[in-house]
């Protein structure tokens, strides 16, 4: 892959997740029975992000869940012979709440749609939202974003790198080209 320009660096992050949270709040009408679930692998550290900012500015602990969808792809024959599960930890009843799934980036949907299947198996939420950091276009399913930091519109050669301080030492957005 070949390096193509840095989107966005680490203050404009904390500002997108800043202003998602506030949106959060305000779709969800504050934060009762709320709850953020993150996507393994970067959307873990990004729901916690959006959790602290809705501390910060509402004085509520809203629960964060961590969720592995490897076992929901429909393309998991695909990815790997031996795929690397991962654990599944929501600590909380998801029955009547709104839920946040959260996720780096939003590209086909199949993502997004593994989470939704994984998600619904272990309850019946009120309501799921979906938020992402970046979302890039190219849907084959149709699922959207309640939530995004940014738009991105890419050629389907180009690659999207979410890079966190949590995961990889620092916080950038960049793009690629195959």
């Amino acid at each position: 892959m070949t390096f193509k320009a840095r989107i966005l660096e680490a203050p404009e992050i904390r500002r997108m997740l800043r202003r998602i949270a506030h949106e959060i709040l305000e779709k969800n009408k504050g934060p009762e029975d709320l709850a953020l679930v993150g996507i393994h692998t970067r959307g873990v550290p990004l729901a916690q992000r959006l959790a602290e900012s809705i501390h910060t500015f509402e004085g509520v602990t809203v629960p964060v869940g961590v969720l592995d969808i490897t076992l929901y792809r429909d393309d998991l024959s695909e990815i790997a012979h031996q795929p690397k599960v991962r654990e599944t930890k929501i600590p909380f009843d998801i029955w009547g709440k709104s839920i946040v799934l959260v996720d780096d980036v939003l590209y086909t949907g199949r993502t997004a749609r593994a989470a939704l299947d994984a998600l619904i198996d272990l309850g019946r939420p009120r309501r799921v939202y979906l938020g992402v950091l970046v979302d890039r276009g190219h849907r084959e399913l149709p699922i959207r974003a309640d939530f995004v930091g940014k738009n991105l519109p890419t050629a389907r050669t180009e690659v999207v790198k979410v890079k966190l301080e949590e995961t990889d030492g620092e916080d950038a957005v960049e793009l690629w080209e195959l």
